[in-house]
């Protein structure tokens, strides 16, 4: 049985870009097999949108992939072509599964539109096998509420558990794979080891401070892929200045050929044309 603690295997940058209807976004690349099931991370903001001034991301279509939004400042509106509708605020989750396809939009709610402020949050993008992509679409939509809170005994180490498992307390959020979402909020002086499986993918992104993944350091801005291992020890430096906030995210590597066009992820060439074709004829309506 494997006993051996994960490493920093390599770093990926980031590098700033505007996606949807031209908001800024912080996003890793190249992400590849060794990110797999993950296919996108974007950091989103944080930007302080004057009065007026917020744009999101109008209606799109997606098919074969999952969608994740995890916000910490703001507020996003999201509705879809099936009449699913919502809003997400601080510390709110959306699991969407496109499955066999959605056309789905988000955008600033009218109070936020006319008011300002900040936002600040993820969209990740989850790969599905091949035997899942033509599923139902399904929205799990997690008030913050309900997305457990927990701290280490010390107080120094926070973490929201959007999926997995972490001290020991598991999320709410139901996943077609097994996946591993955290958010978690060191102190100086704060350390956590956390359980990962072995033989899976797994991998740190910081967008705060900076932290010790067993000797090696991540910056704010940094992607860290790990070594495979049974367990993570994060830390940060007692004299650090500054708290750290990392997105510990760890899952199966989905070993299928990806066929990718926009918002459609396949596994064929031929597939990505038909749903392009079932798009256009409005099967995803």
């Amino acid at each position: 049985m494997m006993t051996e603690k994960r490493r920093l295997r390599t770093t990926v940058p980031t590098h700033r870009m505007l996606e949807g209807g031209g908001f800024p976004v912080r996003r890793p690349t190249p992400m590849g097999s060794l990110t797999s099931p993950f296919l996108l991370l974007d950091e989103m903001g944080p930007i302080d949108w004057p009065p007026g001034g917020a744009i999101g991301a109008p209606a799109h279509p997606h098919r074969g992939f999952e969608t994740v939004t995890y916000l910490l400042e703001g507020k996003i509106g999201h509705g879809d072509s099936v009449g699913n509708t919502g809003e997400l605020g601080p510390g709110d989750v959306q699991w969407m599964t496109a499955g066999r396809g959605v056309i789905h939009s988000e955008l600033p709610p009218e109070d936020f539109l006319e008011s300002g402020g900040m936002m600040h949050g993820f969209q990740i993008w989850v790969n599905l096998p091949a035997a899942d992509k033509m599923m139902e679409p399904r929205y799990q939509d997690i008030p913050a509420s309900e997305i457990p809170h927990v701290k280490t005994d010390d107080g120094l180490v926070e973490a929201r558990i959007i999926a997995g498992n972490c001290l020991g307390e598991s999320a709410v959020i139901d996943t077609v794979i097994p996946i591993t979402f955290l958010h978690l909020t060191l102190k100086p002086g704060g350390s956590i080891t956390q359980q990962l499986e072995s033989g899976i993918n797994g991998m740190v992104y910081c967008f705060k401070g900076n932290l010790s993944i067993e000797g090696k350091p991540l910056h704010d801005g940094q992607l860290g892929i790990l070594t495979d291992g049974d367990s993570i020890r994060l830390s940060v430096a007692e004299e650090a200045e500054i708290e750290s906030e990392i997105l510990l995210l760890a899952g199966p590597e989905i070993d299928e050929p990806i066929a990718r066009y926009g918002p459609f992820v396949m596994n064929t060439e031929e597939e990505i044309h038909q749903a392009i074709s079932d798009f256009n004829n409005g099967i995803f309506a």
